[in-house]
């Protein structure tokens, strides 16, 4: 694909480098405080609107902060990511796109499991990073406790040997969110961030879904140039016309200037999130890019197939049962989340679990349709979408199960009961106990009665057994009374002694071994 920008009829002369502002990703673990700080900072409540409580979709937002410097207004630009360990793609995504990363930590928890897996992403991608330390309203906020748990995670703060700069903040009483907002801005400041609005737009693509009335819409930010109307919009094998466009705020923009999130519609193909766009001056230009985008995809994918080599013939080995699943989401990037889950659950080389389609919007006839047929009964997962009423009435017909779900956690939780009770089960035995036969009492057809000592474990009426002859295998049966200093028994452990009538066909010896154990299924 071409990779430099078509100069623009229309936009004027370039201008040169400006200052731009900053991109701020906020990261940190489920229920700190990241929404609800930026719920302040934008005098908002989105928090309440959010099911379950947390952040489900990576979300730009900007702000305007006077400092208190200069008292001059500076524009921020915040992108809120999910907390939820699912929605790890999402927050490398926003920290990529990020100049300044804001890790959130609670003082009443310290450093906890997505802290970590936060920090881990901050560092690899070698951004500039603040601690805010929340919720310090909180009865059971402990500063230096949190403190200490961050030293001891190899983050030194400022005044602790380190220079990683922190601020304690409070999103109820909004007590250091004008310091954090000045921090923000100091580090923006060294970072030297600039752009010239001037020249085309470019930037990456941070979510994407299908809007049910407009159609497919992307959300982008602008880390370079600027986008205005008439404009197209290229990304990989996606454009779209900028026609309708859309500020943080859902109101109508005719210019997006450099730090801003976007809204655009008309796509002609959701862009996958996380891609780079860019924009051109004409309709022909786009339909090059998209076109020498898509013979590049094409070309890539012929070399894969080539280098794949043999394929194993058919009986080396034993095939999987497959567990064909389709994912439909609200969000592109939220397909992410639900892909984070599957690949997180135990591998059992019995079932392959295999998602032969992701996509945004309602559940339809054709998604029940590709995940039908098979031995297991596919599985269309949603998470908050809609389903067809032909959808609904082909599953049933066809033995697909549909389950939607708004609150990522739920979905996980049923999605791995799922495919757990769907694994193939091989069934065994377990050795319960062993005892050694020491006397033959009676035999007749059918039935022995017989005593003896328990070696190991224990042994239970009712149990299955196996009568041993040392390595060899007489047969099989049930004991069905069992007795214990001449008392009746439910069981008799290692080192006692008992008598037993079996249910058999075969006839014992003393010296012989009874082995009694459970079928269990695998």
């Amino acid at each position: 694909m071409t990779t430099t920008n078509p100069t623009h009829e229309g936009r004027t002369p370039s201008i040169g480098q400006q200052t731009r502002p900053p991109i701020v990703a906020v990261v940190g673990h489920i229920d700190h405080g990241k929404s609800t700080l930026l719920d302040y900072i934008r005098k908002s409540n989105t928090v309440a609107g959010e099911a379950g409580g947390i952040t489900q979709h990576l979300s730009a937002y900007e702000a305007e902060h006077v400092s208190t410097e200069n008292k001059q207004s500076y524009r921020i630009t915040f992108l809120d990511t999910p907390g939820h360990a699912a929605f790890e793609a999402m927050r490398s995504r926003g920290l990529e796109v990020a100049d300044v990363a804001i890790l959130i930590v609670s003082a009443e928890d310290g450093v906890k499991q997505q802290t970590i897996e936060a920090l881990k992403l901050i560092q690899e991608t070698k951004k500039p990073y603040i601690v805010a330390l929340t919720k310090i309203d909180k009865p059971a906020a402990h500063i230096e406790k949190a403190k200490m748990s961050l030293l001891e995670h190899g983050v030194y703060l400022e005044g602790l040997g380190g220079d990683v700069p922190f601020v304690a903040i409070s999103s109820k009483t909004g007590e250091g969110i004008p310091e954090l907002l000045d921090l923000i801005l100091l580090a923006a400041e060294l970072e030297g961030l600039s752009a010239d609005p001037s020249c085309p737009g470019e930037g990456l693509v941070i979510e994407a879904h299908v809007d049910p009335k407009r159609g497919n819409t992307a959300t982008l930010i602008v880390q370079n140039g600027s986008i205005e109307s008439g404009e197209y919009i290229v990304s990989g094998e996606s454009l779209a016309p900028v026609r309708i466009m859309e500020n943080y705020l859902g109101k109508n923009s005719k210019e997006a200037l450099p730090g801003s999130p976007v809204r655009v519609v008309g796509f002609s193909s959701l862009p996958a999130v996380g891609a780079t766009w860019r924009v051109v001056e004409t309709k022909k230009q786009a339909e090059q890019d998209v076109a020498e985008a898509r013979a590049e995809r094409l070309s890539t994918a012929a070399q894969r197939t080539n280098a794949r080599g043999t394929v194993a013939s058919p009986g080396e080995e034993k095939q999987p049962v497959t567990l064909p699943i389709v994912i439909k989401t609200d969000f592109l990037g939220t397909g992410d989340a639900v892909v984070h889950e599957i690949d997180a659950m135990p591998k059992d080389e019995r079932l392959e679990v295999r998602v032969v389609s992701r996509g945004v919007g309602t559940i339809s006839e054709n998604d029940v349709k590709l995940v039908a047929g098979g031995k297991l009964g596919g599985i269309v997962v949603g998470f908050n979408v809609k389903v067809e009423k032909e959808a609904r009435d082909v599953a049933e017909r066809l033995g697909v199960t549909i389950m939607v779900f708004e609150i990522i956690y739920q979905l996980t939780e049923w999605l791995a009961a799922e495919v757990a009770a769907r694994r193939p089960r091989e069934h065994g035995e377990e050795t319960t106990g062993s005892a050694k036969i020491l006397k033959i009492f009676s035999a007749t057809k059918g039935r022995v009665v017989v005593g003896g000592k328990v070696e190991e474990g224990l042994i239970a009426d009712g149990a299955e057994i196996k009568l041993m002859r040392r390595d060899l295998e007489l047969g099989r049966g049930a004991i069905i009374s069992l007795q214990s200093q001449k008392a009746a028994a439910k069981k008799v452990e290692a080192g006692a002694e008992f008598g037993a009538m079996l249910r058999t066909q075969v006839e014992p010896a003393a010296g012989d071994y009874l082995v009694a154990f459970e079928v269990v299924f695998k």
